[in-house]
């Protein structure tokens, strides 16, 4: 796992967007296409309007979701609603091209379900995602996968649905899913991370992110949360 500490969270969006960009180009020539999954939060924000501006070969990219509120169409608290605002009409991508958790369906098991098999659809049998993004919360948390909840002991399943948590279920990609990635990217803002970021990087296992695979990840973070890690440039594995 490898750490990369910047001045300020725009800094870090920046450098994440550069970094997607970069892998983007090396998958379309190297596969024809590129498959990205994406969680939600300001920083992330910031880094998808950034990566709308990059030199991609955007007719090759998949865009899938790493986590969703079950909530719906249009609604503020949904992921997907500040996804298309960031990358519709800003990128030369089609709507189709971003790959929605249906979590605005009755039945949300077998909406799960039918994730899963889109993911085969554009990632393989098992479904190998190019580059998960995935953020930090100050409890641990990654993606959906909080602590306490069962989808944190799916392993059969590479998406699962969640209880509540912040007053909404949520739909997630598990552990299977997030650890056969090319690469994680982790994008890591803020002073109340600190505590929890020192322990990620220390491969605390206890926290549900210390669970997500660490060989190729790069966790890009600003110095307001990397603390007294600020002076490194890099972490072991």
């Amino acid at each position: 796992m490898r750490l990369e500490v910047f001045d300020d969270a725009d800094s870090v969006a920046q450098a994440a967007a550069a970094t997607i960009a970069a892998d983007a180009r090396a998958a379309v020539s190297a596969r024809g296409r590129f498959v990205l999954a994406v969680s939600g939060g300001r920083t992330p924000w910031i880094m998808l309007r950034m990566l709308a501006a990059q030199d991609i070969p955007w007719a090759g990219v998949h865009v899938c979701q790493v986590d969703e509120r079950v909530a719906p169409d249009g609604d503020p608290d949904r992921n997907l609603t500040h996804l298309r605002e960031c990358l519709l009409g800003r990128a030369p991508l089609r709507p189709e091209q971003i790959r929605v958790m249906p979590v605005d369906t009755p039945d949300l098991e077998a909406a799960a379900a039918r994730y899963a098999l889109a993911l085969r659809d554009i990632a393989g049998s098992p479904p190998v995602l190019d580059l998960v993004h995935l953020g930090l919360g100050p409890d641990g948390h990654t993606a959906s996968l909080v602590p306490g909840d069962e989808a944190l002991h799916v392993a059969g399943a590479d998406v699962a649905l969640t209880g509540i948590y912040a007053g909404r279920r949520r739909m997630t990609l598990t552990y299977p899913a997030l650890n056969r990635a090319r690469r994680v990217l982790w994008v890591v803002t803020g002073k109340e991370k600190t505590e929890i970021l020192a322990r990620l990087l220390d491969g605390d296992a206890s926290i549900p992110a210390g669970r997500v695979r660490r060989e190729q990840a790069l966790v890009l973070a600003d110095r307001a949360a990397a603390g007294r890690r600020a002076p490194e440039s890099q972490r072991g594995r």
